[in-house]
């Protein structure tokens, strides 16, 4: 029988990022003192990972039949929320729910506990929050809660599909993604859901967001580059101002380049590309088959360079904003 395309992940993507150091917190390390979570296939289902930023000491953090995907680091860099099926082991992710563990992937447990899709956690620049969106309600809203799952709010009610809610830095803004024009584009609200504003206005996908750690900038990727003869377009990173001025590419490969995040000190974004392995349009592999690897560029877009180097899929880092082991 042939297998099915699943094409959910590509609507619900992740990609975060976390805020300033506060007063009489650790300074921002250098990027050798950091380190890249991401999720990868390399086992035979998906598990999450960590890896220094220069991709070496690549270890898994969870062992499950399950996928479990889409991490996101607290902003002190002791724990990770992430995604996982485990309590429906289904295709189709039907209860996909939002788990937390510590940063060496002990005490892994389930904050949402909900029957509906629960999905792409982002934390609060202050850790007392966590974003993610989930379709409880009858259609897809972006809600917060606390780190422990308690007081689970909605923010937007909307009936097209709102994902991927990001953090600014200042912990005063969420960017995310909506259907609500037709089509993916980029919007911004407060962090209480009000003053919900358009970025994006383009015919193509934009989405998979990421703030620039000083809340100038915000990564996306987009398809307004559009391959029809490979899957899901041309996809690249792109860059733009906070009020959504200034789009401006910083890819520019015929594959698939998604998922961009920046480094604590804002020097760096991470990506993953399918350049190694274009799948044609009506690819008849699942999606974590493809050879996706881990990219590192500068945020001009140059010097883009492989990090994780491995047949298998690997996709959407997350970067620690802070130390995360002892030297």
């Amino acid at each position: 029988m042939k297998k099915s395309l699943i094409v959910i992940p590509l609507v619900f993507l992740l990609c975060f990022t976390f805020g300033c150091p506060k007063g009489g917190e650790t300074a921002t390390p250098t990027l050798e003192q950091t380190k890249i979570a991401f999720f990868s296939y390399r086992d035979g289902n998906l598990e999450i990972y960590v890896m220094n930023a220069d991709g070496s000491n690549q270890t898994r953090l969870t062992n499950n039949p399950a996928k479990d995907e889409y991490p996101s680091w607290s902003p002190d860099g002791k724990r990770i929320a992430f995604c996982s099926d485990r309590d429906s082991h289904s295709d189709v992710y039907e209860n996909a729910e939002v788990y937390i563990m510590n940063a060496d992937g002990s005490n892994q447990t389930n904050i949402t506990n909900n029957p509906a899709f629960d999905y792409s956690p982002s934390w609060s620049p202050d850790g007392k929050k966590i974003a993610f969106f989930s379709e409880r309600d009858g259609n897809v809203d972006v809600y917060i809660m606390n780190p422990d799952g308690s007081n689970q709010t909605r923010l937007t009610d909307n009936p097209a599909h709102d994902v991927r809610p990001v953090w600014s830095p200042d912990g005063k803004k969420i960017a995310f993604q909506t259907t609500r024009n037709g089509k993916e584009d980029v919007y911004v609200m407060d962090s209480d859901g009000s003053n919900q504003t358009r970025l994006t206005d383009n015919p193509a996908w934009d989405g998979c967001l990421s703030w620039s750690p000083d809340g100038k900038k915000i990564a996306f990727a987009s398809r307004r580059d559009g391959n029809s003869e490979i899957f899901y377009g041309n996809l690249e990173i792109y860059v733009m101002n906070a009020d959504g001025s200034n789009q401006t590419r910083l890819t520019n490969n015929p594959s698939f380049d998604m998922a961009p995040f920046w480094s604590p000190d804002g020097k760096k974004i991470a990506f993953y590309s399918l350049r190694n392995d274009v799948p044609p349009e009506k690819e008849e592999r699942w999606w974590y088959e493809w050879n996706a690897e881990i990219y590192i560029m500068n945020t001009d877009g140059s010097h883009q360079t492989n990090i994780t180097n491995n047949p298998a899929y690997d996709g959407y880092p997350s970067w620690s904003l802070f130390l995360t082991t002892e030297k």
